[in-house]
């Protein structure tokens, strides 16, 4: 079986109103220990509506990992419009939940994300090509092995380690990898 293949055995779906609960499963100490701790239940709420609204917003897409074929949801993944160095770029995040973590849930659902990226990217900003989105980054952080793996293996570049805020007054040492759209 190819890598390929290996991680075929995912789907993302848009978040939705019934992802509350993964997002609950998500925010356990054990999760959250690369990102400054878990967060409140308003911290929750305000994230899930966030994760809601991305899409109309146009500002990008959060999505639930599914596996196949039983469609137990296992993680989420996302992508988002932010600036980085002044740059309009789109952002990466993702957690798979610890039961299932070392099957390669993770490289396939972002592998799916940065293909829809990609697409989304096209029709970014319109005709105003400096408003282009170009790259995609992500931050994890470098005591995180398995998500910079990730990275590693779906060709993102590591450009160098930086300090990155999050979450708001939590600064954290990471890498910041790079990917071309």
């Amino acid at each position: 079986m190819s890598e390929q293949q290996q991680f075929a055995q995912i789907t993302i779906e848009p978040w939705a109103p019934a992802d509350l609960n993964l997002l609950h499963l998500l925010n356990a100490p054990d999760m959250m220990e690369h990102l400054g701790g878990p967060e409140t239940e308003d911290q929750l709420a305000a994230r899930h509506e966030r994760y809601l609204t991305l899409t109309e917003r146009r500002a990008g897409c959060m999505f639930s990992v599914v596996s196949v074929p039983d469609g137990q949801a296992v993680g989420s993944v996302g992508y988002w419009n932010t600036k980085w160095q002044g740059e309009d770029i789109y952002e990466m995040g993702w957690g798979i939940l610890p039961a299932f973590q070392g099957r390669g849930f993770a490289t396939a659902a972002v592998q799916k994300a940065v293909a829809l990226a990609k697409a989304a990217a096209g029709g970014s900003a319109g005709s105003d090509p400096d408003k282009q989105i170009k790259y995609i980054h992500a931050f994890p952080s470098i005591d995180n092995p398995a998500s910079n793996a990730v990275c590693r293996k779906l060709g993102f570049t590591l450009i160098q380690p930086c300090e990155f805020e999050y979450p708001p007054g939590h600064f954290m040492q990471c890498n910041n990898w790079r990917l071309g759209i």
